[in-house]
């Protein structure tokens, strides 16, 4: 079975090894993401993701659709974790969570170079403000 890049780059990133995203994205690499959270540069991503799993233990994106071309990749993925600090300007403690998530992602030589991440924050807004 064919694994695409964005199952690779996330698994990677939830697993901790943000070492092997130079094997999945250009280091000029441009990241749009919600919440005030969009990266520029190999560098930066890799910091936004260990700002993510500092604040999300158990951070896990689990690929439900997957389409791709040599020069584009889609896919949606259910998110699930325990949000429990601050990250995107949302903070809670201890809270669990499972929202929806779309990437889109530009593939230039075998890498990505720019990628598009949809989530669905409002819904995690509501999951991590219930009493």
């Amino acid at each position: 079975m064919h694994t695409s890049l964005l199952e690779s780059l996330f698994a990677a990133g939830d697993s901790g090894d943000l070492d092997a995203f130079d094997q999945f994205m250009h280091d000029d690499v441009v990241v749009h993401a919600p919440a005030g959270l969009s990266t520029r540069g190999l560098d930066s991503e890799r910091e936004s993701w260990r700002n993510a799993r500092a604040s999300m233990p158990g951070l896990c994106h689990k690929f439900v659709d997957v389409l791709s071309t040599a020069s584009i990749e889609a896919a949606r993925a259910v998110v699930t974790g325990t949000f429990d600090g601050t990250y995107g300007g949302l903070s809670a403690q201890g809270r669990q969570f499972e929202i929806d998530q779309a990437v889109f992602a530009h593939i230039r030589d075998g890498k990505i170079s720019e990628m598009w991440e949809i989530v669905d924050v409002a819904s995690l807004r509501e999951q991590l403000n219930r009493e």
